[in-house]
């Protein structure tokens, strides 16, 4: 895969790596529901769910589906010209930096904190790699997701 220094985002994190950029999952689960709708598994779930009553959720897995098949990013943070609800991004365009990595305060911004739930401490890891080797060199190396 080829390494686009455009992808990666003021918080560490690089966009080449992340399923909603590559899409694979909104990919997958289109051709699920596919799949799905041509053997008309609404009809054919309501049948099943009379042997197996775990089937009546099909219905709600139906909804999850649909979110997952627009899984996908249109643009990066760094593409993006409009404004974003993105804090590191926000503030990096502020303090005219690169990334977080340029900032002294990065181990420390509560900014960051948004990220935790989803990427507990990667972006952490890369932002420190970034700031100890470079961006070229982390870009070469082991990324966290």
């Amino acid at each position: 895969m080829e390494i686009n220094q455009d992808l990666l985002a003021f918080c560490g994190l690089y966009c080449g790596d992340c399923p909603a950029y590559k899409a694979e999952i909104a990919d997958l689960s289109g051709d699920l529901r596919q799949k799905l709708q041509e053997q008309d598994f609404d009809r054919v779930s309501q049948v099943l769910s009379e042997a197996e009553k775990g089937y009546k959720n099909y219905p709600q897995f139906s909804e999850v589906l649909d979110l997952l098949v627009n899984l996908r990013c249109q643009k990066t943070c760094r593409e993006r010209v409009e404004p974003t609800s993105c804090l590191m991004r926000g503030c990096c365009l502020e303090k005219g930096i690169k990334g977080c990595w340029e900032c002294e305060e990065f181990e420390t911004c509560t900014k960051l904190d948004s990220l935790k739930p989803l990427r507990k401490d990667a972006h952490i890891q890369n932002l420190m790699i970034i700031k100890k080797k470079g961006v070229v060199d982390f870009l070469k190396g082991k990324r966290h997701w």
